[in-house]
């Protein structure tokens, strides 16, 4: 007996299955031009993921011949607007799908608090609907020609995790950069985290440890304001095997900077975690630099 609206239950699975096969090639096809992909994630919330996401941006967009692209896909909690000095600022609809809002000529920014009527609403969606959202997100923006796309992912392991790392099974993603804090309720995520990159055969480029330590201003003597009760995130790339980017300090400024929607980079270009982030940037262009793409390396189903 047929199912609603006469399809069988076999029928059905396969009209989803050919949808999803055709939404994903769609996607490739759509971001042919973005030479590399790289996700943001975290296993909690908190850890300065959405920072690291931003100043990741505006550190590859200091070359002005390098394109940027950001594309914030945490649904429920967009921060990356706030973050770039974007609030208030609308997506348009051209003949070749939206266009991101520009912050600068090489560095465009994407995300669902631009479709918002004010920063205060609150996003109440369900899973499917949030999934849309980031299929239409990666479907539909035209990007034009980027260098780098970085997509700042929620915190955790989501439903929405899945369905990105779904619709980019074809287009190639070089890999992912892990947030985390030196404490181990953030580590023991982070493990899990890892774990899901394992199953869903993302490649990991490496981890991130933030607020790492504090660095006195006036004397440069560190302080460990989060001690690493079992080693940090060192001890834990050590044995997993995963590269360790670096370590960003403690640095009041960077909220700050993040608040008034400036690059901390140029605020405090010489300070110890602006040289962080630099050296944890180069590192992780050296790793895209490195691996050439490979088509369907992610699950697709």
């Amino acid at each position: 007996m047929g199912g609603a609206g006469g399809l069988s239950d076999s029928d059905r699975q396969w009209s989803e299955e050919a949808f999803s096969r055709r939404t994903i090639e769609e996607i490739k096809e759509k971001l042919k031009t973005v030479k590399h992909k790289i996700l943001v994630l975290s296993g909690k919330g908190g850890v300065g993921k959405s920072t690291f996401s931003a100043h990741l941006a505006h550190g590859l967009a200091e070359d002005e011949n390098t394109q940027v692209a950001l594309l914030d896909i945490d649904i429920c909690g967009p921060s990356i607007p706030k973050m770039m000095g974007l609030e208030g600022e609308q997506v348009h609809q051209s003949g070749s799908g939206w266009s991101p809002v520009f912050l600068e000529d090489n560095l465009g920014v994407m995300s669902v608090g631009f479709l918002l009527s004010s920063p205060d609403d609150a996003v109440i969606w369900r899973g499917p609907k949030k999934n849309g959202m980031i299929k239409q997100f990666l479907r539909d923006v035209d990007w034009g020609e980027v260098d780098y796309l970085i997509v700042d992912t929620p915190p955790g392991t989501s439903d929405e995790h899945l369905s990105a790392v779904q619709y980019l099974s074809a287009a190639h993603v070089d890999g992912a950069v892990i947030i985390t804090t030196p404490q181990e309720v953030s580590l023991q995520d982070v493990r899990k985290e890892i774990s899901f990159c394992h199953k869903v055969k993302l490649p990991i480029i490496g981890v991130v440890e933030n607020m790492s330590v504090f660095v006195c201003p006036k004397c440069k003597k560190e302080s460990q304001i989060f001690p690493p009760t079992t080693g940090g995130a060192e001890v834990l790339c050590q044995d997993l095997k995963i590269p360790l980017l670096g370590k960003v300090p403690l640095d009041p400024h960077i909220g700050k900077s993040c608040d008034k929607g400036q690059s901390f980079l140029i605020d405090a270009p010489d300070s110890p975690a602006a040289l962080a982030y630099r050296g944890i940037i180069q590192k992780i262009q050296e790793f895209c630099g490195l691996h050439q793409p490979k088509e369907e390396h992610l699950i697709s189903s």
